[in-house]
C-alpha cells in the first residue's frame, strides 16, 4: 500500500487509555504512519451495528471478543451456554468494558489487538492488499 493509499485507510482504534495494551497498540499505529480516529469506547461505545461488522472483518463471533476479568459478565450469567447474542447485545450496550480491547479497524479488515503484536499483522495485511 503506497503512502497515498495508506492515508486514506481510516483506522481506528477503540481504546480505552487506562489499558496499557492500548496505549501500546495506539503508538504502533502512529509508528507505522496511521493518526487513528481514536474511540474511546467507555464513553461511547460501539453500537450493535457497529459490532457486528467489526466482527464480520475480524472473523469472529461476539463471545470471542467478551472481557471476563475486572467485569460484570460472571454475575449477570454471560456464561452460561444458553445466553443469546441478543442478550450478549443488551449486556454490552449497558456494560461496554463487556468488550475486551483494543480492536483496531483498518479500511475493511480489523482486528482484536491482544496481545499487541497482532496490530503489526494487521498493518502489514493492509499494506499488502
Amino acid at each position: 500500500m503506497d503512502q497515498k493509499t495508506q492515508a486514506s485507510a481510516q483506522a481506528i482504534i477503540y481504546h480505552n487509555p487506562a489499558c496499557g495494551t492500548s496505549r501500546t497498540v495506539l503508538a504502533a499505529l502512529r509508528e507505522a504512519g496511521f493518526e487513528p480516529k481514536v474511540i474511546e469506547y467507555l464513553k461511547d461505545p460501539p453500537d450493535r451495528k457497529t459490532l457486528e461488522t467489526l466482527l464480520k472483518r475480524m472473523g469472529r463471533n461476539l463471545r470471542e471478543i467478551l472481557r471476563k476479568r475486572g467485569t460484570p459478565y460472571e454475575e449477570l450469567g454471560l456464561d452460561q451456554p444458553g445466553v443469546t447474542d441478543d442478550a450478549l447485545y443488551a449486556a454490552i450496550a449497558e456494560h461496554p468494558i463487556l468488550i475486551e480491547r483494543p480492536i483496531v479497524s483498518i479500511g475493511d479488515s480489523a482486528a482484536l489487538c491482544r496481545p499487541a503484536e497482532v496490530v503489526n499483522e494487521l498493518i502489514a495485511a493492509v499494506r499488502k492488499s
